[in-house]
């Protein structure tokens, strides 16, 4: 397997070694993934809320530990990198919250010729849905798109830039701390490469 080192920028110091995976392990990913998307949207607005909610909790526990993460491997400033995890929590927090407010069934008036008709517009998950974070916003960014694909009941594919990969690691790994079962949020490591399998996959 091949691997590659993320760096601090700074002084060049490893923070930590990846696999760069090959094709065949993320069709295995979307694999696990598929089969975790059912019990995920069986839990509904609601449950998924309430999960979703305690990863806010966990983040905001460790708000410090993801500052200084991302000030080490991506070489931003640590007072930025602390607004940056304040505003990751923000987009966690509305879509936990707004998810079932924007994705309920909505009832419609079939007009005039078809009044004898009922209408409704039902809105359903992807299922699984990929991410692929950048570098210089690597947990502001990705959050968004991860929270609000949970929210709505996907599960996701999450490919952190490979400059950034140990955050990405972070954020998966505290979503599994409160995930009820596994292969909801799965981390993809590797280079452009790997982010083109990962695009190109089904």
């Amino acid at each position: 397997m091949a691997l590659f080192a993320s760096l601090n920028p700074a002084n060049g110091e490893v923070i930590g070694e990846f696999a760069i995976m090959e094709k065949f392990e993320i069709e295995s990913a979307l694999t696990r993934a598929n089969l975790a998307k059912d019990a995920w949207q069986d839990l509904g607005f609601n449950g998924r809320k309430k999960v979703l909610m305690k990863w806010n909790k966990i983040i905001l526990n460790r708000v410090s530990e993801i500052s200084e993460l991302i000030h080490h491997e991506s070489g931003k400033p640590l007072s930025d990198a602390k607004l940056e995890a304040s505003l990751a929590m923000a987009h966690l927090a509305w879509a936990a919250r707004n998810a079932e407010k924007y994705l309920e069934t909505e009832k419609r008036n079939p007009g005039v010729l078809m009044f004898n008709m009922k209408a409704e517009v039902v809105h359903k998950p992807f299922g699984v849905v990929g991410v692929i974070g950048p570098w210089n916003y690597p947990i502001f960014t990705p959050m968004g798109s991860i929270t609000y694909a949970l929210a709505a009941g996907n599960t996701v594919l999450f490919k952190p830039s490979e400059f950034t990969p140990s955050v990405g690691k972070w954020i998966v790994d505290t979503f599994s701390e409160v995930a009820p079962n596994k292969d909801i949020l799965i981390l993809i490591t590797g280079d452009g490469r790997t982010g083109g399998y990962l695009t190109e996959s089904k």
